[in-house]
């Protein structure tokens, strides 16, 4: 038909865009193949199996119009474009986690995790440091809890203002590596908070108004499928890890968010969203997406684009 590239153009032009794509979106890409695979797998109810299919080919496909529209002349705006596609993409991947949520928990591996934290909170006095000073650290707590959502944006956001955006690809590389890790993780540790597990058993005995607000959020977003690992933990020291490795000129960025990523460690333990271990094993991830990603850049160097 008139106006439609030849089968062997096509396949070249196809080639070619794969040949641009950057590695945070090859990663992503991965990921989204891996849940649409899942979703086939997994015993999950109609219509999930059919939409992961449609929806993460639809995302899949996005990178690659994106790749071709910078491919013409070199168009900046496709470029920034493809620095903040993954933001939105992060959430969803989040989301889709949620379609694999076992329809009842048994809690076998709650009732293990939980004497981490009763000896971390209780016995070595976690709890009483955090209260002494009344509402202020566990209203910093909740405050950084909250944060952690903006850390990918606000990391974005530094190498922009200095001038550093060539950088993005390196940074979302080892974001998503940590984050997306932990996600892929949760089918296999079905698992749901100590706040719903173990109503009142540790819980803070000062009340913010942060804290209401994180509870909120969670109750109309969050998933039961795991809380292991932690991605919160994993995210908030992925990007200070990313920033002081990438962003080195500017110390102060990535010391920052290496404070709030330790402050969004401590409140994910305190506020019972997450459990010891599960803050552990978040922080683990964000040590190896950190080793994998200076691996990446000494394997070969990054994609045009």
């Amino acid at each position: 038909m008139s106006g439609q590239l030849p089968y062997p153009a096509s396949l070249e032009l196809g080639r070619r865009l794969a040949a641009r794509l950057r590695r945070s979106e090859w990663i992503l890409i991965a990921y989204f193949a891996y849940t649409a695979i899942l979703a086939q797998i997994l015993p999950v109810r109609p219509p999930i199996p059919l939409l992961a299919a449609a929806l993460n080919l639809a995302v899949m496909g996005g990178f690659l119009v994106l790749a071709w529209g910078e491919s013409l002349r070199g168009s900046l705006l496709f470029s920034v474009l493809r620095d903040w596609y993954p933001a939105p993409l992060m959430l969803l991947a989040y989301r889709q986690m949620g379609w694999f949520a076992p329809p009842r928990h048994s809690h076998q591996l709650e009732r293990a995790w939980v004497l981490w934290d009763r000896t971390l909170l209780n016995d070595w006095g976690l709890r009483a440091a955090i209260e002494s000073l009344g509402p202020v650290l566990p209203a910093v707590l909740e405050l950084s809890y909250l944060l952690v959502y903006a850390t990918p944006l606000f990391s974005l956001a530094m190498l922009y203002a200095y001038r550093r955006r060539e950088r993005a690809d390196r940074f979302l590389t080892q974001f998503l590596l940590a984050i997306l890790a932990c996600y892929a993780l949760f089918p296999y540790f079905p698992s749901e908070p100590p706040r719903t597990v173990f109503p009142g058993d540790l819980f803070p005995a000062v009340e913010t108004v942060f804290r209401r607000w994180n509870w909120r959020l969670l109750g109309g977003y969050g998933i039961h499928t795991a809380v292991f690992p932690s991605a919160h933990v994993a995210g908030g020291f992925a990007a200070a890890f990313g920033m002081l490795r990438l962003l080195g000129e500017r110390p102060w960025v990535g010391r920052f968010l290496a404070v709030l990523a330790v402050l969004i460690a401590t409140a994910v333990v305190y506020g019972r969203y997450h459990y010891l271990a599960d803050a552990l094993a978040g922080l683990a991830a964000a040590l190896a997406a950190l080793g994998l990603a200076v691996w990446l850049e000494n394997r070969r160097p990054p994609a045009r684009g």
